[in-house]
């Protein structure tokens, strides 16, 4: 149970930098695809700092 705060963080962050990827090439919006594209990046390093740490 104490590790599914930051699963659903890790999976939030990828599905809303997603997002934000996707509305961005719809609407030629080059900062918001760079939004998304950070916001996916740091939470796959989230993730990953997270996995490494409880190990």
């Amino acid at each position: 149970m104490k590790h599914v705060l930051p699963v659903l963080l890790v999976v939030l962050g990828l599905a809303i930098g997603a997002a934000g990827i996707v509305h961005g090439e719809a609407d030629d919006s080059p900062g918001l695809q760079g939004l998304g594209v950070l916001l996916v990046l740091a939470a796959v390093l989230y993730g990953v700092r997270t996995v490494r740490r409880s190990r």
